[in-house]
C-alpha cells in the first residue's frame, strides 16, 4: 500500500511522502488564493472551493480565512455555510451532509498520533474519519475529534469538544460533549411560529413602502 492508501484506510503512515506532498501543496495553493480573495469575488471563491474539495453542493459559502490539509478527502453537501477560522484536517475522509452551518472557529480533526512516545517520535501517525449528517448547526469554537459521527438534525453547543458519536435529533454540548436533550415537536412549533411572525411583519413593511 502507498502512504496515501494507508492514510485513508486509517493505518499508520508517514506524511512525508511525494504523493501526499503534492496533494498538500495543491491544498495550500488553493486555500492561499481563497483566503486572499475579496468579498467582490464570490464566484471565484466558489470555483476555488470546488477545485479544493472532493465534492460539494452548488450552494457553498465559507468565510475566509479557512485551512485544510488536503481538501480532496472532504465531501460537502448542498447548502453549506462555515464562518471565520474553520479548520478541516482531512487525513481521513470528512463527510458533511446537507444544510450544515458552522459558527466561527469550528475545527474538524481526523488526524491522530500514537500514544507511545517512542513510536510517535518516529513521525508515524494515523487518522479516523469524521461524518456529519444533514440539518446540523455547530456552534462557535467546537472541536470535532477523529472517528466521530454526528447524526442529522443536531445542534452542537459552542465550545464543545466532541469525542464520541452524537445521535440524530438532539442538542449536545460540553467537554466532552454530551446529549443535553432531544429536539422536540415543541421546538419546531415555537420556531415555526416565530418565523411566520417575521414573514408577516416583513410583508407588512413591504406593503407600506
Amino acid at each position: 500500500m502507498s502512504e496515501k492508501e494507508r492514510m485513508l484506510a486509517g493505518r499508520l503512515y508517514l506524511a512525508f511522502d511525494e504523493e501526499l506532498g503534492r496533494d498538500n501543496k495543491k491544498a495550500r495553493m488553493l486555500t492561499r488564493l481563497f483566503n486572499s480573495s475579496t468579498e467582490e469575488q464570490q464566484d471565484y471563491r466558489k470555483v476555488l472551493l470546488k477545485q479544493l474539495f472532493r465534492s460539494t453542493g452548488d450552494n457553498i459559502y465559507i468565510e475566509p480565512p479557512f485551512r485544510t490539509d488536503y481538501g480532496c478527502n472532504t465531501s460537502i453537501g448542498e447548502n453549506f455555510y462555515a464562518n471565520y477560522d474553520c479548520i478541516i484536517i482531512d487525513v481521513c475522509p470528512v463527510t458533511i451532509g446537507r444544510n450544515v452551518f458552522f459558527a466561527p472557529r469550528v475545527c474538524i480533526y481526523t488526524a491522530a498520533h500514537p500514544i507511545d512516545a517512542g513510536v510517535r517520535n518516529t513521525l508515524l501517525e494515523f487518522g479516523q474519519p469524521v461524518s456529519i449528517g444533514d440539518d446540523v448547526w455547530v456552534g462557535g469554537n467546537v472541536v470535532i475529534n477523529p472517528g466521530v459521527t454526528i447524526g442529522s438534525n443536531v445542534v452542537i453547543g459552542s465550545g464543545s469538544v466532541v469525542v464520541k458519536d452524537i445521535p440524530d435529533g438532539v442538542i449536545a454540548a460540553g467537554n466532552p460533549a454530551k446529549v443535553i436533550r432531544a429536539i422536540t415537536p415543541q421546538d419546531r412549533e415555537k420556531w415555526t411560529a416565530l418565523a411566520e411572525e417575521y414573514h408577516k411583519e416583513t410583508k407588512s413593511k413591504q406593503k407600506q413602502q
